[in-house]
């Protein structure tokens, strides 16, 4: 395993708390018991994963042969059921770690779609899904606007990761350095979004 590899691992992890952190917020809102955070917090951590690796014919999928993925969200989403009370102002910290773990998972989705050799069109799809249908499955699960109908700019920046990572592929870039220049790409983006407030126009506005 590279150093980069190992790099992208960790953010994975980092990722995969915070999606669950995330999720368990949300079930506080909505008042659920315990298991009701640990439900909505693992499927949002391995939401998009799961159907990254359905849509690929990939079985088991991933955190079947692997639960490391599954025994982080249900610790991290009972966690934060006993310290909920932390989480409610919206720390800046896990915001700027979300922003991680999401162009990591952009760029690992759009990797193991690349890698069982699809399309280049659907392995940019494949790394948007992973990273973003999580929290799309958290919405519906609890409730809430759809993250689709926001004008936030978030799913733009998955979409900006995985296109830069199979667009270099494509190109015959080394993969540590494709996915470096892509992660850099959606996190920078996501960045900006945060620093600067930006939102997409909206239709009519």
């Amino acid at each position: 395993m590279t150093s980069l590899d190992q790099l992208l691992y960790v953010f994975s992890i980092i990722g995969t708390v915070v999606f669950a952190v995330s999720g368990a917020l949300f079930a506080a809102e909505k008042r659920m018991d315990i298991l009701g955070f640990i439900l909505v917090g693992t499927v949002t951590g391995v939401g998009g994963g799961t159907l990254r690796d359905l849509l690929l014919g990939i079985s088991p999928v991933s955190w079947v042969h692997n639960p490391m993925a599954v025994y982080i969200c249900i610790g991290a989403s009972a966690l934060t059921y006993f310290t909920v009370a932390l989480y409610r102002k919206r720390d800046a910290r896990i915001l700027w770690t979300d922003a991680i773990g999401l162009a990591v998972f952009a760029v690992m989705g759009a990797q193991a779609a690349i890698a069982h050799e699809v399309p280049p069109m659907i392995a940019v799809v494949m790394g948007v899904m992973t990273a973003t249908f999580g929290g799309l499955m958290r919405d519906v699960l609890c409730a809430e606007v759809l993250t689709l109908m926001r004008p936030e700019i978030y799913i733009s920046c998955a979409l900006l990761g995985a296109s830069v990572y199979v667009i270099l592929n494509q190109f015959g870039v080394g993969d540590s350095v494709a996915a470096s220049v892509a992660f850099l790409m959606g996190f920078g983006l996501r960045a900006a979004a945060i620093w600067f407030r930006l939102t997409l126009p909206r239709f009519g506005a």
